[in-house]
C-alpha cells in the first residue's frame, strides 16, 4: 500500500479523533458503560456502600423477596444497561436514563437522600448527551 493510501484513509479518521464532540461521545460511553457495570456488580457484594438502604419501604413492600433481593435484580439491571450502552449507546443511553429517573423516584421517597437524587438527576442529563451524541456519532466507524 502507498503512503498516499495510507495517509488518504487514515486523514479521515485523524479528523473525527480530534473532534470535540465525538471525544465526548467516547468519554461518556465509557463511563456509562463501566459504572452501571461496576455498580451492578457491586449490588452483589455491598461493598461500597449497604444497597438495601437505599431501596424505598413502600418499593421494598411491593417487590418480591427482601430489600437484597430486589438489589440483586437491580444489579442485574444495571449490568445489562452498561452492556447495552457498550453495543448500542444509542438505545442503551436511553434505557440507563430510564433506569435514572426510577431511581430518582425512588430516592425522592425516602426522606434524606435527596441529595443523590440530585446527583442521579445530573447523570440522567449525562445519559440523555449520549444518547443524542450517539445519533450523531453511529454511522461513524468506531476503529481508527
Amino acid at each position: 500500500m502507498s503512503s498516499a493510501t495510507t495517509s488518504t484513509t487514515t486523514a479521515p479518521w485523524r479528523a473525527v479523533l480530534t473532534d470535540p464532540g465525538y471525544q465526548a461521545f467516547m468519554i461518556l460511553r465509557i463511563g456509562f458503560t463501566v459504572a452501571p457495570i461496576l455498580f451492578g456488580l457491586d449490588k452483589f457484594a455491598n461493598l461500597l456502600v449497604d444497597w438495601p438502604t437505599y431501596l424505598a419501604p413502600w418499593i421494598d413492600d411491593i417487590v418480591p423477596g427482601g430489600a437484597q433481593a430486589a438489589m440483586y435484580a437491580v444489579g442485574v439491571i444495571e449490568i445489562v444497561a452498561g452492556i447495552a450502552v457498550a453495543l448500542a449507546p444509542r438505545y442503551g443511553a436511553w434505557l440507563v436514563a430510564g433506569w435514572l429517573a426510577g431511581i430518582i423516584v425512588n430516592l425522592l421517597t425516602i426522606p434524606g437522600h435527596y441529595d443523590v437524587a440530585l446527583r442521579d438527576f445530573a447523570l440522567l442529563l449525562g445519559a440523555v448527551a449520549l444518547a443524542r451524541l450517539a445519533q450523531r456519532y453511529h454511522t461513524e466507524r468506531q476503529r481508527p
